[in-house]
């Protein structure tokens, strides 16, 4: 008998939903949430999947009943009225194997990290540029556990370029030499010799076999559809099967799922049917399953691979807009 597990999809304007039927149906689960919450970033406790924390622009919200409830977290982007919040969330890290630690990245763009599971935060030293155009604030768009050591932290920013931190935060560098936009969007890491750590951009895919020392542009124009790319992760079990999402544009009007079986060295692309109605966004994986990965389009299709991304269904539920997700096993 197959194993029983939830789908989470955090949306825009409509919260966190949740289904218990392998992403077929939904139903909403923001019991304590601000109703209308844009929901960015969700990250499910490593050694208990009833613990999820969900940011959003109203703030963080944390719960220990697999949805069931949310319950604010206190902290400098923490709404004072159940509103509008300071600051936007839109990444979030729990770390792997210490879980009391997590990281925040915000817009207007600034790293936070607690110790002690959100009682008390700091704001990191990461040297992040507030502003990248007249009316644009950066913001911290993804941050990565390094698979090979436990106090590497990789963070991306867009419009500011890759940080990483070797001290499980402390201090951070600034790495961008090579890269082709300093518009980051999301950073996978691909253990071996050398490791391979690669930077999805707005025009390009960048990889580093140097600790982000260097970047060198993949040329995606040549190979993929489209040049935007988006969301990249790494297979649960295997890191050098990396799944790389990407589009016309965000949201755009179309998008691809391109698949590399060899740490990024070669793709291909994935059968999408019926094909994205926008850039290919997000996925999620869990290691409790590493064969069951989901993935979403921004414009609100979601997409479930239960055979380690060979073969693809799209699942019936249909969101307006989806900007997280994540599964666990009930």
């Amino acid at each position: 008998m197959a194993s029983k597990i939830t789908v989470y999809a955090g949306t825009v304007g409509q919260g966190v939903w949740r289904s218990g039927d392998d992403g077929e149906t939904f139903q909403r689960a923001c019991a304590g949430m601000f109703m209308e919450a844009t929901v960015r970033a969700l990250a499910v406790h490593p050694q208990n999947s009833q613990v999820l924390y969900a940011g959003t622009d109203a703030g963080l919200y944390r719960t220990e009943d697999g949805g069931a409830h949310w319950q604010a977290v206190e902290g400098p982007f923490a709404s004072a009225d159940g509103w509008a919040a300071p600051m936007a969330i839109w990444s979030l890290l729990i770390h792997p194997t210490q879980p009391n630690t997590v990281f925040v990245g915000t817009c207007p763009p600034a790293l936070y990290r607690a110790q002690d599971a959100g009682a008390s935060w700091e704001k990191l030293d990461a040297d992040l540029v507030a502003e990248c155009g007249p009316i644009i604030y950066s913001r911290v768009t993804c941050i990565t556990a390094d698979p090979t050591n436990a106090n590497i932290i990789w963070a991306g920013i867009e419009i500011d370029g890759v940080r990483r931190s070797t001290d499980g935060g402390n201090t951070w560098q600034r790495l961008d030499t090579g890269l082709s936009s300093s518009d980051i969007h999301s950073i996978a890491v691909v253990p071996g010799t050398p490791k391979t750590v690669l930077a999805a951009t707005n025009n390009d895919l960048n990889v580093s076999t140097d600790e982000g020392q260097t970047w060198q542009p993949q040329q995606v124009k040549e190979k993929f559809p489209w040049g935007y790319c988006r969301g990249i992760v790494a297979k649960a079990d295997e890191a050098h099967t990396l799944f790389l999402g990407n589009g016309n544009g965000p949201p755009g009007t179309a998008g691809a799922l391109q698949i590399s079986r060899d740490g990024g060295q070669h793709w291909t692309n994935a059968d999408l049917t019926p094909a994205p109605n926008s850039t290919v966004w997000t996925f999620a994986i869990n290691s409790a399953d590493p064969n069951l990965i989901f993935c979403t389009v921004i414009n609100g299709y979601l997409y479930r691979s239960r055979d380690g991304g060979t073969a693809w269904q799209k699942c019936q539920h249909e969101f307006g807009e989806v900007r997280a997700l994540a599964w666990t096993m009930q």
